[in-house]
Formats: structure tokens, C-alpha cells, sequence
């Protein structure tokens, strides 16, 4: 279990982490979201001793960092921002010197590197110097890195960039599956990586958290959770026959796409739909939306800068 108590971060005059303070239990995967300079990779330094807290505590699986440092490091996998790597090594060499860094020896050893290279699929690459390799596949010698020791605690700062689709889906499947047992941590901007992998977000702005629930509770929190969008075969001329229907906020009128915006808490998909085939429009697709993340995301971080500027 991780615990963070108003942990705070200042460089000079400036205060990078402001008073933060939440729990992490076994089985989570939590994503870790905010804007540019919101605090997120500062967050994660102190999480894995790289950087020391100004204020507040850190505790993981019963250990405090400030005390138990390298007993902490040693369960914990992170793959930080870059991949930083020995780039003259092979693939092969990188990992089988991790895994020595990592006091694993013997059988244990190469039953290890043997599994991780299945699992990131390196298998193609072992003989290739890093510095040669494309950055997907030096993402991914990362966080194979990262897992080598099967920790219990793994801490990944943008673990899919620089992967193809094929790539993203495949690390999002091994990241599920390893999460199982573990805590898992993803600091990342893709919002879509938030519903395709983690059971819990968590946005910081200037700081400090501004939102903690599960990725469903956040679409919720957008103004497009259930609103329906209409395709329409071809424009029509009377979308604002729409407002009229009960709970419905607002209507947005595209080229050949109308979305129906709802007041709070109300499902208008039924209404709607039995509006447009009494109007006889003429359409390709008609849908109930879950919830547009850049738009809540953008909402929650703008209106947090904003309150801060004020």
C-alpha cells in the first residue's frame, strides 16, 4: 500500500507539489493525469526516492522513504521519462545487467530475463545495440527493465509513447495483467489510456489534486455523459426542433452531426431518437455518448489555473 500525506515540493519560491495527500491499495491502477507542469513527474521522483519531499511523508508497503529508502527502491519498477539506457550495450547485455543490479542470480536470473523478453516481445532485438533501436522498441526495453524484478510497486511515466497502435494495445494488456497483484502507477497525457487501462484516476493541477475517482466517474463529470449524437445522411434545417424535448441543455449543430447535450444526470437517448424518426431525418448513426475526457479534463485544469491566477 502507498500512502502520501500532504507531501509538498518547493524549488526557491516556487512550489512545484502543494499538500497532497492519497492512498494506493494492491489491484490499482491508477492514472496519473495534469497538464504540463502540473507536478505529476515531481510526484513520481519523490514517490521513487530520486527527489526528497519538502514537507510530508511518503510510506510504501509499511516503510517510510525518508527512512528505508533502499529497501523501498528495491521493490519498486519505474520506467521514467526517456527510457534512459546504456546505449553501446545490447538488449541482451542491458537486461542481464539489470537483472545483476537487482541481485537476481542464476536460474532465477535467466528465467526472469527470459520472461520479460517474451512478454515486451524483444525477442527480435536482443543483438541490437540500444542506441540503434527504434524508439518504440527503446520504450519497451524500459519497461522491461522496469518489471525485471517482478516488483510490487511499478511506477510508469508515459510507458506507450513512441509505440505504434499495435504496440499500445499489446503493453496495455501486459500492464492489466501484471496489475493484478501490484500497484501500478501511469503518469500519462493519453486521456483514451485512462479508460483502456486503469481503474482509478487521478488529476493534479498547479500542484494540487483536483480530481480522485474512478475513470466512469469522470466521464460522468462532462457535460457530453449521455448526450446523443446523430449522423446524419444529409444536413437538415430544423436541429433546433431538439430543444424543445424535456432535459435537454443544449444543442450542438455540425455538418451533418447534431449532439444533444442533457442536463445533469438525465438519459434523453429514447427521447431524442423518437424525435428524429417523427421528423423523418434521414441518418447513418445515432448514439448515446459515455463522456468526452479532453473536455472534463480541459474543464477541471483550466478552472484550476484560473482559480489560481485570480
Amino acid at each position: 500500500m502507498i500512502k502520501i500525506k500532504n507531501l509538498t515540493k518547493r524549488f526557491g519560491d516556487f512550489v512545484a507539489v502543494n499538500d497532497l495527500s492519497f492512498d494506493i491499495n494492491p489491484g490499482e491502477v491508477v492514472g496519473f493525469l495534469g497538464p504540463n507542469g502540473a507536478g505529476k513527474s515531481t510526484t513520481m521522483k519523490m514517490l521513487t526516492g530520486f527527489l526528497a519531499a519538502s514537507s510530508g511523508s511518503i510510506t510504501i508497503n509499511g516503510l517510510n522513504i525518508k527512512e528505508d529508502a533502499l529497501t523501498i527502491k528495491q521493490g519498486l519498477g519505474y520506467l521514467p521519462e526517456g527510457a534512459p539506457a546504456y546505449g553501446d550495450m545490447t538488449v541482451l547485455q542491458f537486461l542481464s545487467f539489470i537483472a545483476d543490479v537487482r541481485g537476481l542470480t542464476g536460474r532465477k536470473k535467466q528465467v526472469r530475463i527470459a520472461r520479460v523478453i517474451k512478454s515486451v516481445e524483444l525477442a527480435s532485438v536482443l543483438d541490437k545495440s540500444i542506441e540503434n533501436l527504434s524508439k518504440g522498441f527503446k520504450r519497451r526495453v524500459g519497461l522491461a527493465q522496469a518489471i525485471i524484478h517482478d516488483p510490487k510497486v511499478l511506477i510508469l511515466d508515459e510507458p506507450t509513447d513512441g509505440l505504434d497502435p499495435n504496440q499500445k494495445h499489446h503493453v496495455r494488456e501486459l500492464i492489466k495483467n501484471l496489475a493484478k497483484d501490484k500497484i501500478v502507477i501511469i503518469s500519462t497525457h493519453i486521456l483514451e489510456e485512462v479508460t483502456a487501462v486503469c481503474n482509478r484516476a487521478l488529476i493534479i493541477a498547479n500542484g494540487t489534486k483536483i480530481f480522485d475517482g474512478t475513470p466512469q466517474q469522470l466521464q460522468e463529470k462532462s457535460s457530453y455523459h449521455h448526450a446523443v449524437t446523430i449522423e446524419l445522411t444529409q444536413a437538415v434545417e430544423n436541429g433546433d426542433e431538439l430543444k424543445s424535448l424535456p432535459h435537454v441543455a443544449s444543442v450542438v449543430d455540425g455538418k451533418n452531426k447534431i449532439t444533444v447535450l442533457p442536463t445533469s444526470g438525465h438519459n434523453i437517448f429514447a427521447s431524442v431518437y423518437d424525435k428524429v424518426q417523427a421528423l423523418g431525418w434521414q441518418f447513418d448513426a445515432i448514439y448515446s455518448e459515455q463522456g468526452r475526457l479532453d473536455d472534463i479534463f480541459r474543464e477541471l485544469t483550466t478552472s484550476s489555473t484560473n482559480a489560481v491566477d485570480a
